[in-house]
């Protein structure tokens, strides 16, 4: 009989996390435990539909004359996005990313916020910074240095429900070639150190 090693406590449920951005070039706060200081700026609540980590990535197989299986399979494209929900739309970070305008040009005048969408955005690269937390034992950190909104849903303004801006967030290389750094704290437990 096969003994099959189990550890529960490697088991990640996505209970509780958050996100924030900051301006290109900031570095990552590096640890999922410590919250992140100025310039990094809080996403504020997000739904119950949690962070969803994208991978698309597609493939190129070359099968010689004669053969049925490949013999060697190429990446030709590889794809790192994120998607969240959030939900507190009145917050100043999370117009500025919604509507692609600097944070600086929100500031209310005698308690009124106005602003116009262009008809050509540009484009609207920033840190960002992801946490994902399973009780005080299972943390992970995404750090994206370059990141950009490049899908925004349809809003929907009604009693039932809350309003919200549905994004996935598109990782992009860095000057060093890498879109996503990983930062995680899990349980150090004899199956996750291989034995």
């Amino acid at each position: 009989m096969v003994n099959i090693t189990r550890a529960a406590d490697l088991l990640e449920v996505g209970a509780n996390g958050g996100g924030w951005v900051a301006p290109l070039g900031t570095a990552s706060p590096g640890d999922p435990e410590v919250q992140p200081l100025a310039p990094w700026a809080p996403l504020g609540a997000i739904s119950d539909d949690g962070l969803v980590q994208g991978f698309e990535e597609d493939t190129q197989s070359f099968t010689p004359w004669g053969y049925t299986a490949p013999i060697r399979t190429t990446i030709t494209s590889s794809l790192r996005t994120f998607g969240l929900t959030v939900w507190e739309t009145g917050r100043t970070t999370v117009q500025s990313l919604q509507y692609r305008i600097d944070t600086a040009d929100l500031a209310p005048t005698a308690g009124l916020t106005t602003f116009a969408e262009t008809a050509s955005p540009v484009p609207d690269r920033r840190a960002f910074w992801f946490v994902v937390l399973d009780g005080d034992n299972f943390q992970r950190g995404f750090y994206v240095p370059e990141g950009e909104i490049t899908e925004r849903s349809d809003v929907s303004h009604k009693q039932d429900e809350v309003a919200g801006y549905e994004w996935t967030i598109t990782a992009y290389p860095d000057a060093a070639g890498n879109t996503v750094y990983h930062f995680d704290r899990v349980p150090a437990t004899a199956a996750y150190t291989g034995s």
